[in-house]
């Protein structure tokens, strides 16, 4: 059996938009990358998209078929952060983000005016027990504060997670009615989930909006925190481990509590680490406690750093952060490259534009792999446009995973069954034949 590994480093939000601000290139086309560059040289290139090109994609739906699962079965991201805050979530909970800001009523309509509070932490905890717990409706409502002003609200008593948001992310825009999701599953229980949240968003408006924290905000000129919405619901959901799903005992390094809960949930290691202010220098770390990794064969590195940038809406902000990085995956160069045993992967889980009002965007990410078997395709760059010329292609959804196999000589001879479930990944967990006694 093969001893080699897999190191896969995901830079979140690496691809952009072409920026006028950078001659009509995007951040990665315009930054000095001579690491990169180095990574793109020595393997074989492509670009990647988690489903289809154009397709907005958030980092834990990218991430989940970025590790080889079906969208169809993606628990839902409020499950997923839930479970990665540490909170006890049961199988018949449903989890939602929810975030308490600053609204102004409008005739009937409640307009979101700040999407982003300033808010200690005394102040927040002190406005959550006013809304926490809630009951209504046969279900109980307990809200959890997770930084700033977001939160994690839980809901138990029959809610299910076909619901619509209420959250509408962009401010000057009215709170949208929670509504069940045309389809769901059991229409009556997603009718009575939408209308729980609906009276318990409009009962934290009347709770909060006269609160003595809130009068003193409004004293000071500071906005008050007077409502409280919830988007992104999830659910447990019964799902194969990575290592029955591929074959790999799998190793998470990452700041975040999205990819904690992500990898928890999938069984792999989690390492977590923390984001120190110097995104070149926690790269570097991640690197080194990788390679040191050699009890996993698939080794997940992740650094927020260049989605963070673009958010910001400066291209050249994300261009620095890019270098940053680059400077750091020096450490690849000399140390992981020259290795046989690995197999190096840098990509990304999707595009973050820094200009626009998209929250993410639709462009397919630059691809590397190199390693032993890896082919040479001759792309000296590693960018957007330069991997477009590469051998890979356009590589999609769970065909990463497929390459990664078939990189560390384990994929399976399609036909072959070694085991009762059909296991993309050789030798499968087979049972030997005894003798009868």
């Amino acid at each position: 059996m093969s001893t080699m590994r897999t190191i896969l480093v995901l830079l979140d939000g690496l691809g952009d938009k072409g920026m006028k601000e950078l001659g009509g290139k995007t951040p990665l086309q315009a930054a000095h990358t001579p690491n990169m560059d180095a990574i793109a040289e020595a393997g074989v290139t492509g670009l990647y998209h988690s489903t289809r090109q154009g397709m907005a994609m958030p980092s834990e739906m990218a991430h989940f078929v970025i590790f080889g699962y079906d969208l169809a079965d993606f628990p839902g991201r409020g499950y997923i952060e839930a479970v990665g805050s540490g909170l006890t979530v049961e199988a018949e909970d449903v989890a939602l983000l929810a975030r308490m800001f600053h609204v102004e009523p409008v005739g009937r309509e409640y307009i979101l005016r700040r999407e982003k509070v300033s808010v200690g932490a005394g102040e927040r905890d002190e406005l959550c027990r006013v809304v926490s717990p809630y009951r209504a409706r046969g279900m109980e409502l307990t809200l959890h504060p997770t930084g700033g002003n977001g939160g994690i609200a839980v809901v138990r008593g029959g809610a299910v997670p076909e619901i619509t948001d209420s959250n509408p992310i962009y401010e000057n825009r009215p709170i949208m009615a929670v509504q069940p999701r045309r389809g769901a599953a059991d229409p009556e229980r997603a009718a009575c989930t939408a209308d729980f949240l609906n009276d318990y968003t409009l009962w934290t408006y009347e709770e909060l909006k006269r609160h003595p924290v809130n009068q003193r905000r409004e004293a000071e000129g500071q906005p008050p925190l007077n409502m409280v919405t919830m988007q992104r619901p999830g659910q447990y959901r019964r799902l194969p481990t990575f290592r029955d799903a591929w074959g790999l005992r799998a190793l998470c390094i990452a700041s975040g509590s999205i990819y904690h809960g992500l990898c928890s949930i999938l069984g792999m290691d989690v390492e977590s680490v923390r984001d120190s202010g110097d995104c070149g220098r926690d790269l570097l770390e991640r690197l080194q406690r990788a390679c040191r990794a050699r009890e996993h064969e698939y080794i997940y590195v992740h650094t927020k750093a260049p989605d963070e940038a673009a958010h910001r809406g400066d291209p050249r902000a994300k261009l620095e952060v890019i270098e940053a990085l680059d400077r750091a995956l020096a450490w690849v160069v000399e140390r992981v490259l020259p290795d046989e045993d690995v197999v190096f992967v840098l990509t990304s889980d999707h595009s973050t534009a820094s200009g626009g009002t998209m929250i993410h965007s639709g462009e397919p990410v630059p691809l590397v792999m190199s390693g032993r078997y890896a082919r040479k395709d001759g792309v000296r760059r590693f960018d957007e446009i330069s991997c477009a010329q590469g051998a890979l292609g356009q590589v999609r959804g769970n065909e990463l995973m497929y390459m990664i196999l078939n990189l560390l000589d384990r994929g399976k001879l399609q036909g072959l069954m070694d085991s009762p479930v059909n296991q993309p990944y050789f030798p499968g967990r087979y049972t030997s034949l005894r003798r009868r006694t």
